[in-house]
């Protein structure tokens, strides 16, 4: 049979430790990433749309007060 030190073990443990954080990182940035640009954050731009698809057009009041709300409730 094969015998393992325990140095040997604790280094392959150590090891697979950094190579799955680092693996799970990346892939998490890159998902994180492919999500933002297929749903962009609301901007000011969108909630002018939003308006003008309402049929009226707002004030930047409106749109501050929007972007306000919309920012307090993430």
């Amino acid at each position: 049979m094969m015998e393992i030190q325990i140095w040997q073990f604790v280094l392959y443990l150590i090891l697979a430790l950094l190579g799955g954080g680092a693996a799970g990182f990346f892939i998490t940035r890159y998902l994180f990433q492919k999500q933002i640009k297929e749903n962009p954050p609301i901007n000011e731009k969108m909630i002018r749309a939003m308006f003008k698809s309402m049929g009226r057009t707002a004030s930047e009041k409106q749109i501050r007060e929007v972007m306000r709300s919309m920012n307090e409730h993430r």
